[in-house]
Formats: structure tokens, sequence, C-alpha cells
């Protein structure tokens, strides 16, 4: 970010500091300033074409329909928005004593998409309590000391702004800072996954890429997809799609991009599992950080209904209710362009092994596997997230694989490459620099494998669970019949086994089985096939025992010194 822009976000949260401390929470700083950074830009777009718009409005406001109004107004702003009220924050700020009034008039303004976007907010609470702590003028006079023009900010250099004061808001909020704010070093992994190797599908003239999330937040990984898309073609247009479902999110995914010139109506709300409001768009590229271990119990009617349908959504199965994360990337996968789309979706380690052979879980990730979409994935360092410290993977998905990558995974270990953070955010310690970053694209692009890269087969992630079963005994040790002369299992001794996808069961049986439990058989007409990603197996790294006689001197070592020092005490 550019040190001009870095000042104003600063100046902001300074105001805030000053203004709100002692009323407000330091967590809540950013719903009080972030929606007054709304107004003050819209302001600030609108001031050339105010007089024009009021003229507008007072000529036709008693001849036309609100919806007619709304038409024409829009037409005469040409900017998507408008307000008709003859406040603005500087304005407003000349009025103290009916401040209140005046900023309600003020806000029910704006045109309909606005006001809408405001009602999100929750603003109603939030001017009330300024107003009872004597709050509200001060704070609209002195947001008019921050310069967002246009001509002296661009739509681009808004976003920073925007991201640099959400950035802030969210390290003072623990508890949330995961559902608003992805890392921005994560997301930049993320596109360049994406993107890296891939440069020719963005470039040229005249290209129209489409980017969405399903799980949007407040917009940062569509920005930053963006972003990085006109970093390799700044003549690209890159139309970005987003869904959320959290009020306050939205209105600051949908403020982003008014502000900032993009189509707010491209942000939508409501539940991406139940309520799809882009049912049958499909995207070209599709990144997410859904909430881990999130329980879709709500939903589940409405899932488990679409999941009976062969052309659901859900068809290939669904997890268990405590964890949706599954249900996310199966909505993604849905939303492929069948000339071919590139997937990014963060993950903890639930998805990659929870669940048994024929459950849901696995049942997902055979289907995935099976029709060779996952491409590769990423295991990322401990402590990268506000919100939580457990360990996160990037899966990266696509149905136009390259032609060396076909049939195959690549499972990367980059748990080990990050570096310390001066001061912890939460539960966020480490952080990935711009080499590191590179250092991780070039494992996951490179060519050959090491103790940190490993590529696998398909093949490879199946099992066949089989059962094996045991005969009943009678007291003479014989095994007991039924009437066929079958020997009878004994359910108390019946155990399974995980047989390899690239084994043969039979000979797996004679080596493993046999040797140890002569009787036994197997019961193949209750096989089930399984899929799961182990990573810690595959990247497990044998540590040699330490011998006794190794750890006898080091105890007796420990045992002199402990001697020594209590023979100090006792004669001191």
């Amino acid at each position: 970010m550019a040190p001009n822009f870095q000042d104003k976000a600063s100046f902001i949260w300074q105001v805030a500091d000053d203004l709100l401390r002692g009323t407000f929470k330091r967590s809540e700083y950013g719903d009080v300033t972030l929606p007054f950074v709304v107004l003050r830009r819209l302001d600030c777009v609108l001031e050339e074409r105010k007089e024009n718009i009021l003229a507008t409005y007072e000529g036709f406001k008693d001849q036309l329909t609100e919806d007619q109004l709304d038409g024409v107004l829009l037409k005469t702003s040409g900017i998507g928005f408008y307000n008709t009220s003859r406040y603005d924050l500087e304005r407003l700020a000349d009025d103290a004593n009916n401040i209140e009034v005046n900023v309600n008039a003020y806000l029910g303004g704006f045109s309909p998409n606005v006001r809408e976007i405001l009602r999100h907010y929750k603003l109603e609470p939030i001017i009330d309590k300024l107003a009872k702590n004597d709050l509200l003028f001060q704070l609209a006079d002195k947001m008019t000391e921050v310069d967002l023009h246009p001509s002296k900010v661009s739509n681009h250099e808004m976003g920073y702004i925007f991201e640099e004061l959400l950035r802030l808001s969210s390290e003072f909020s623990n508890e949330t800072a995961g559902e608003h704010y992805t890392p921005r070093e994560v997301i930049r992994l993320m596109v360049r996954l994406l993107l890296d190797g891939h440069e020719d599908d963005v470039s040229g003239e005249g290209v129209v890429r489409t980017v969405f999330d399903p799980a949007c937040g407040t917009g940062g990984m569509l920005t930053m997809a963006q972003e990085q898309v006109h970093e390799i073609n700044p003549k690209a247009r890159v139309l970005l799609f987003g869904q959320e479902i959290n009020d306050q999110s939205y209105a600051i995914a949908k403020s982003d991009f008014l502000v900032t010139g993009e189509d707010p109506g491209r942000i939508r709300l409501g539940s991406s599992l139940s309520q799809d409001q882009f049912r049958g768009n499909r995207f070209d590229y599709m990144l997410s950080n859904p909430p881990f271990g999130v329980s879709w119990k709500k939903e589940r009617s409405f899932v488990e209904e679409e999941a009976q349908t062969a052309s659901g959504r859900f068809s290939a199965g669904t997890p268990r209710v405590s964890d949706g994360a599954l249900l996310f990337l199966q909505h993604m996968l849905s939303k492929m362009e069948a000339k071919g789309s590139r997937l990014a979706v963060v993950f903890n380690g639930s998805p990659l092994f929870t669940g048994d052979a024929g459950s849901g879980e696995s049942e997902i990730r055979r289907w995935i596997i099976e029709n060779d979409w996952l491409e590769g994935i990423v295991a990322l360092p401990g402590d990268m997230f506000y919100n939580t410290g457990i360990s996160t993977y990037v899966w990266v998905l696509t149905n136009r694989k390259a032609e060396d990558r076909r049939g195959t995974v690549r499972l990367v270990d980059a748990s080990g490459v990050s570096t310390k953070m001066r001061k912890s955010l939460g539960n966020k310690r480490n952080y990935l620099t711009d080499a590191q970053i590179e250092e991780v694209v070039g494992l996951y692009l490179g060519d050959g494998e090491d103790d940190r890269v490993r590529d696998f087969e398909n093949e490879a992630f199946g099992y066949t669970k089989v059962r094996v079963e045991r005969p009943q005994l009678k007291k003479d040790g014989s095994p007991k019949t039924d009437r066929q002369g079958n020997p009878k299992p004994d359910t108390k001794l019946r155990d399974y086994e995980r047989v390899p996808l690239v084994d043969d069961v039979d000979a797996y049986f004679e080596r493993e089985v046999s040797p140890h439990v002569p009787d036994a058989w197997m019961d193949r007409g209750a096989d089930k096939v399984g899929y799961e990603v182990n990573f810690t197996r595959y990247f497990y790294q044998y540590e040699r025992l330490r011998s006794v006689e190794e750890i006898t001197r080091d105890i007796l070592a420990l045992d002199a010194e402990t001697e020594g020092m209590l023979k100090e005490v006792l004669e001191a």
C-alpha cells in the first residue's frame, strides 16, 4: 500500500481511537468507521453531480412512480447511485444542534441500492449510541477532513484503504477475525496457485474472466484475484461474484464494490448451501475460505433433499452435520465451466480424512478423485489465521488438468515455510513473506519430488474396506456351522482390513491376515471402497529412537547435577 493511503487509513483509525474509546470496544471500531468511510466516499463521488440530481428530483418527484423516478435519477447521476437530500457529511457538520434528525434525512435520501447496503450495517443503533454520547457530530465533522475525491483517490486505492481499516479492525476481534479477514498472504498464495503456469488463460486483447467466492466475507479474495490477474494482463476484464451469509460482511463487501466501481449487484446475501443466488452460473475461477467446522443442521432438510436428486449439487454425498466444508466444495464444483475452471479452497484437516469407507465424506473424496479433479493440496504452516491455530490446507481443483498432471495428485508440505510475527494477532503468529510464497509456488509447480513434494496416482488414496470373519467355536474347539456346512461367524471377533486399491485383495489377505489367523475368511459381499488423504503418513520422517545407554547417561548426569545443587543449598 502506498504511504499516502496508509496515512489516510491510519488517520481514520486514529479518529476512531480518539473519539470512540470508552464508548465502543476497539473491536467495534470497524462497525462504526467503515460505513462512515463509505458515506464520505459516496459524498465525494457525488459532489459534482449533486445539483443536477437535486434539480431532476425536484422536477419529477410528483410526476413519476418511485421505480420510474429511481431510473431517471440513476441515469442523471451516471454512477449507479444518488442522494436526493440536500445533506452530505460537510453540511451535516454545519448544524450540530440537529445532527441526528439531519443524519436520518441524509441516509434516507440515498438511492435504494445504497440504503439496502446501509441497512445491513445496522447503522440505526450505532447512530443512536453516537448521538447519546455526543459523538455523532464530532465523527461526521472529522470524516470531512479525509479527502476521498476520485481525483485524489482512485477506485483501486480506495480498495486499499478499505482493506487496511478492515485489517486493523480484525486485529482486535479475535473471535470473528477469521470470518471477516483471511490473511492477505494466504489469499495471494491461493491466487498464485490458480494462475501461475496458466498465464495464457488470462492473456490477450478483450479477454473476460469470471471469479466467484461462495463464502466471500468482505470480498478480499475476489479483489485480490482481480488485482493479480491485472498484474498479468492489465487489459483483462475480471468480473467478480460473491455470496455471503453474514449481514455485516455482506454490507462491507457490497460497499467495497460500490466505492471501487465494481457492480455491487454481483454480491448477494444468503447461504450458498440453501439459497444459491447464482443458480445456473458457471465461473472460470473460484476460491474460498469456508468456515471451519460449522454445522449445517439448519439447512439439513434442504441439503438432503437436493442430495437425492441425481443432478443436485450434493448428490455425491453429505458429510456429518457438524461440518459443512465439503458441501461448499461440491457447490463450487457444480459451477465449473465445461471449457475448464480452476478452484482453490482453504480447509482444516478434517475434509482430508474424516469418515470411514462408505461415509458421506469418503464418498465425496472418491467422487472428486475418481473424476480426476483434485490437482494438488498444500499444507500451510500452523498459526496462520486470526481465530485458529490449527493446521490448514489449500486444495487446488480443476476439470482441465495439464497433460503431465492427469491421473495424479501433488501433495506439498509447506508447513515449515513461514516467518514468525513480531507481535501475535489473535492466534496468528506466523506469516508468509513474498519470497516464501515464491518458494511454495515453486514447490507446487516444480518437476521433481523431494522431502516436501510427493506425487501420487489417484488410486493411491483409495482402499477397499474388507470384512474379516472368524468362526464361532464349540467347546471342543471345532467351528460351528450352518445348514449348508459353512462356519458361523463370531461377531465378537469380526474385524476389518483396509486394502489399498493398488493391491490385489486376495493376495493381501494371504500375505497379511492368513498367517496370523488361519481360520479367518473374507466376506466380500460387505466390501466398501473409501478414499482419504493421510498427509502426515506421506511425509512422516522416521527419527531413530535413543538407545537405553544414551537415556541412562542423561539420567545419571541430571541426577549428579541435582545432587550438586542440593549440596549447595544445604551448605549455604
